[in-house]
């Protein structure tokens, strides 16, 4: 059988350094002392001594099967492997163990401004991205008003893209990767940047090159419904190993199972590693349960408590609102809520939620949170950065079956007894 991208027993180790005194440094006077001891004895220096070194495997006996013209997702927590795999398929990086063949010619969205020379225009990097890519200047002409108009960035299309905002950066690089004409298009979630619009955009646009124009798609996000609706197959990633392919809907759905009870709280000491982008960094997000009892178990008459921080950068304005949004195991959407919105200077900033017991129904649940300026503009969407399990609970009654519906409100419903006229 053909296929566009085959992986076998693909592996990608890094050198750890650890500093085995276990100090974060090395005083000046340290190493003077440590070396002066060291010229009146045979023994080596002993801050020269104090690094070790580990091995850590970023991606492990990776394989797998990519069929032309099929879409195919990637998902999995944060140093899952996944922007890794990406970039040993993009020729960013070799591989140490393994072997990977690609039939067609790739084109790749890895981060904001991927294959752009800063110095140059817009219009200079359409060209320039095409030649990387091997096209000839009449092919590139003849797509370039098409990636213009896609892009929205006409008016500055002269303009050196290193004064680009991120979203015109992203906007641009999806549309040069998209219109010209790869065999392969590998995106990692890099869409996560700019308006709710463009990404519906970007969704449909990839769904036209796989679908219609029979092009292969390898898509990283976390937005889990954007997932479902393009690829037809997904690939969830643990520790730099497969642990499951197949359906998205199966897939997606084992691994939040798989991954709710581990995400009552993240935090992040340092913004250069938190997830988000120049304008948002998270620093803090958690869920804090008001349980009724002392067993430490969630069941329907717990009121959930969510308390967020972010690193805030903003630079056009300082406008800001935030959104909850309540998904099950499975996708569906149980309910979003969201805060007014605010000016705020560059900080951090912070916020908090509380949902009362005696709404949700039992079940597996997972929380996504939006950074926006208003509703039709998205900041940064962190998926399924929280998630946990509701179990049932009832005092009295003969029956022990699920309750209907996504909620479980404990709204009064009266009975009176009537006179019989």
């Amino acid at each position: 059988m053909s296929f566009a991208i085959k992986v076998e027993g693909l592996g990608k180790k890094y050198l750890l350094h650890h500093q085995a005194s276990g100090r974060r440094y090395v005083a000046l006077r340290d190493v003077l002392a440590d070396r002066a001891k060291s010229l009146f004895s045979n023994r080596k220096s002993e801050i020269g001594n104090r690094k070790s070194v580990e091995e850590f495997w970023a991606l492990k006996d990776v394989s797998f099967e990519v069929k032309p013209g099929e879409a195919v997702g990637i998902i999995g927590r944060n140093g899952a492997g996944k922007s890794t795999l990406l970039k040993l398929l993009s020729r960013i990086t070799e591989p140490d163990t393994g072997r990977m063949r690609l039939r067609g010619r790739v084109a790749s969205l890895l981060e904001v401004g991927t294959g752009f020379h800063p110095e140059l225009t817009g219009r200079e990097n359409i060209y320039l991205n095409g030649a990387v890519l091997g096209m000839h200047r009449a092919e590139i002409k003849k797509k370039f008003d098409e990636i213009v108009a896609f892009a929205e960035v006409e008016k500055f299309l002269d303009t050196p893209v290193k004064r680009y905002s991120s979203g015109m950066y992203v906007r641009l690089a999806f549309a040069v990767a998209a219109h010209l004409d790869p065999e392969i298009l590998i995106v990692d979630e890099v869409l996560a940047v700019g308006d709710a619009e463009f990404q519906n955009k970007c969704i449909g646009k990839m769904k036209e090159v796989s679908y219609r124009q029979g092009r292969t798609i390898l898509f990283v996000s976390h937005n889990m419904e954007a997932q479902r609706n393009l690829c037809q197959r997904v690939i969830a990633l643990n520790k730099g190993t497969i642990v499951d392919i197949g359906k998205p809907e199966t897939v997606i759905a084992g691994y939040l199972k798989n991954e709710s009870t581990q995400y009552l709280q993240q935090a992040f000491n340092n913004a250069e590693e938190a997830p988000g982008n120049n304008t948002v960094r998270i620093r803090r997000v958690q869920l804090v349960p008001e349980y009724p009892d002392n067993s430490g178990v969630i069941d329907v008459r717990t009121a959930l408590q969510i308390h967020f921080e972010c690193w805030y950068y903003p630079t056009e304005d300082h406008e800001l609102m935030v959104s909850l949004q309540f998904f099950t195991a499975a996708g569906d959407c149980v309910f979003e809520t969201a805060s007014e919105k605010k000016s705020f200077t560059r900080g951090l900033v912070s916020g908090e939620c509380r949902i009362p017991g005696h709404f949700l129904n039992n079940g597996s649940y997972y929380i996504s949170i939006s950074f926006m300026k208003n509703f039709a503009t998205r900041l940064f969407y962190y998926e399924a950065c929280l998630s946990f399990d509701v179990e049932d609970y009832r005092e009295n009654g003969d029956w022990y079956g699920r309750w209907n519906g996504q909620v479980r409100p404990a709204f009064p419903v009266i009975l009176r007894s009537q006179e019989t006229p």
